[in-house]
């Protein structure tokens, strides 16, 4: 008696052995490369807003300074204001009625006559920088976001934010570092001059620290 192995057999078994580690390989190169496309995904968008905010930077300080012309209504350009020529003059008309009470060499002779140079200075600027002057002969600041007139208002508010945020943020990276100390009420009181020296240098880049902080998720104490 002989016994005979079908043909077909063999093939039904040997197939699917072959066949079968494609699939599992795909899924663990799917599986390995998933975080680092996460990662680059949130580096390229950390890099487009840092790039933005400083394109905005760029643009807000370099905003050239144009002349001044009679843009807003019942506005004219100080530089041509008979109003504002004519407080100059009393002004200065004041102060050399003053000086002539006194000795052209004494203290307040002196002291008057520099006044008078400021003064001068003062509407002298004011002039050129273009600023517009109403009725009253005073200058007024436009604040409506025309670029010609973003030196009177955005440029030192945006500076104003800045100086602010630096005292702020060099402050809080005084008491972080302090807080672990054995008395840090008294550091409070008697500043570490060394150490609050250190931090007020590093706290010109504020505003990437700050945003390295919010990313990171140190800004806001969890405790709080």
């Amino acid at each position: 008696m002989s016994l005979t192995i079908p043909t077909t057999l063999s093939k039904s078994i040997s197939t699917p052995k072959l066949g079968s580690p494609k699939p599992r390989t795909a899924a663990i190169i799917c599986q390995a490369n998933a975080p680092n496309q996460e990662n680059s995904s949130t580096t390229a968008s950390q890099l487009k807003a840092f790039s933005a905010a400083l394109a905005l930077s760029s643009v807000i300080f370099s905003a050239p300074v144009l002349p001044a012309s009679a843009d807003i209504a019942g506005l004219t350009p100080c530089k041509e204001s008979k109003q504002f020529a004519k407080r100059e003059k009393n002004e200065i008309k004041k102060l050399e009625a003053s000086l002539k009470l006194y000795d052209p060499d004494s203290a307040p002779a002196l002291a008057i006559n520099a006044t008078i140079e400021k003064t001068k200075r003062r509407f002298a600027n004011y002039g050129n920088q273009g600023l517009l002057c109403g009725a009253d002969g005073l200058p007024h600041l436009i604040v409506s976001g025309d670029q010609r007139h973003w030196g009177e208002f955005i440029t030192p508010g945006i500076l104003f934010l800045y100086i602010a945020g630096w005292i702020g943020w060099v402050g809080r990276s005084y008491l972080i570092a302090i807080r672990d100390d054995k008395k840090p009420t008294m550091k409070e009181i008697i500043i570490d001059v060394p150490l609050a020296n250190s931090l007020a240098w590093r706290g010109f880049i504020w505003p990437v620290a700050a945003y390295r902080a919010f990313v990171t998720g140190d800004l806001i104490d969890p405790d709080v």
